[in-house]
């Protein structure tokens, strides 16, 4: 049988004090307001549609303010996912580096920032990371084309103005 959890009135009280100042972060704000209605003797399923919380998540909501406190409520819940990579500022950090070297007419490879970054993460990322990093800091291939692949010769171009006289 599952575990209980009971919010005490003193307990929902002292969730709405906090709450008053925790408006810069609304996401825990809405936490805080779920558990502290539990503890007013709402039931799960009234809570729900009251803060746009599914009732299973309440009911994790209480366990976790129950097991860990009201620190707990600050964390948004979500665990595991990809936190093998940089951060968005170690990225431009990175980024800010080749950028300098760009700034004085070098050019620059996606290989030469891969390398980089590998270097820094300390392990291999795939050939094709590296075009997904610049596209979320918004690089973009600015390259002089020196001239059309399919270009013709200069003979034939002479050749064809002839025909045309």
């Amino acid at each position: 049988m599952p575990k209980t959890y009971r919010i005490t009135e003193t307990e929902s009280k002292t969730l709405r004090e906090v709450m008053r100042h925790c408006k810069d972060n609304v996401n825990a704000y809405r936490r805080m307001e779920a558990v502290a209605l539990r503890g007013e003797g709402k039931s799960n399923a009234e809570i729900g549609p009251m803060t746009g919380f599914h009732p299973d998540w309440v009911s994790q909501l209480v366990s976790r303010y129950c097991n860990e406190g009201i620190d707990s409520l600050y964390r948004d819940g979500r665990q595991g996912g990809n936190h093998q990579n940089l951060s968005n500022e170690q990225e431009k950090a990175l980024l800010k580096e080749f950028e300098k070297a760009a700034d004085l007419g070098q050019v620059i490879t996606p290989g030469e920032i891969k390398k980089r970054y590998d270097e820094i993460l300390g392990r291999e990322t795939k050939p094709t990371f590296i075009y997904a990093v610049l596209k979320r800091h918004d690089w973009r291939k600015v390259m002089p084309r020196s001239k059309h692949p399919n270009k013709a010769s200069h003979e034939d171009i002479e050749a064809s103005k002839k025909l045309t006289i």
